[in-house]
Parts: C-alpha cells; structure tokens; sequence
C-alpha cells in the first residue's frame, strides 16, 4: 500500500515482516525526508534476496574491518537487526545536513511488536514486498544470528 503524507505529527507504523531491505529504507528514509515520524516494527523478519551463504559471508567480511589504532574509534559493527535496519536506513539520508539531522531524529526501529504499537494499524510498501517464494530470501534476523546476535530468529 501506498503511504500517503498528510500530518506531519502523526506517527506512521511500517511492519517490515516480507519487505526487502533496501526498498524498505529508502521509502522510509523518503517518509523521514517528507517530514513524517516513522516506527518500523519486526525488524528481524524483514528480507535480503540471494543466496544465505553469500550474504552471511559479506557482513562477516565487513566485521573484519578494525581500526588501526583502537577498536573504540570504529568501525562500529552493529548484529542487532534493528540496529542493522537503522544504519540501511541512515545510508540514505543526508546526515550531515539539516533536513537529515532532524530525520534521523524521528526514525524508531524494533525487534518484534512492541506493546504500545500492537494496536496501531500498520503499513507496508507495495513496491517493497517480496515478489518470488521465501526460499529466495534470507530474513535479517537470521543474518544478526549468524554474524554474532544473541537473541531469537525468527
């Protein structure tokens, strides 16, 4: 379904459960940009399309990257798969400028369905669903598993 921008005080509460990543993020970050504040909810069952193998190996790979001085100046590795949602999110945003600044502000990422939010009506993204048969994708709680989160996959 198509979001549309009405008031900008009103919260948008976005189920990323069978949304692919990236087109995820970038109507998010369209959202934050637009002035909205936006919740994204079920963060671990939201999808990268291709081969499990493959994708677990890039983000082991990206782990590997250290500072040269101290492991406290970064890169700061996230496993969470909100934190890892919120950092996709995050690439598409100018951060530096003001209109990014005040965007990263309203964006909330969580794990499952917090309380407070189970009984909002929540949206997704047309353009943004799966479109071939879950076996083609890997869900981004099984990636935060594989490269080191501790909590559920599911």
């Amino acid at each position: 379904m198509a979001v549309s921008v009405s008031n900008s005080s009103e919260t948008i509460v976005v189920d990323a459960a069978g949304q692919i990543v990236g087109r995820l993020s970038s109507n998010v970050a369209k959202l934050l940009l637009s002035g909205q504040k936006v919740v994204v909810v079920n963060a671990e069952r939201a999808l990268f399309s291709g081969n499990k193998n493959m994708i677990v190996g890039e983000f082991r790979k990206h782990l590997e990257l250290g500072g040269a001085v101290h492991p406290k100046y970064g890169p700061i590795h996230f496993r969470r798969p909100d934190r890892l949602l919120t950092r996709t999110v995050w690439g598409m945003l100018p951060r530096k400028k003001p209109s990014g600044i005040e965007a990263v502000k309203m964006l909330r990422v969580y794990v499952g369905v917090p309380e407070r939010y189970a009984s909002a009506s929540k949206t997704g993204f047309d353009d943004a669903k799966a479109t071939k048969p879950l076996p083609f994708y890997v869900t981004l709680g099984e990636i935060a598993s594989e490269i080191g989160w501790k909590g559920e996959s599911s």
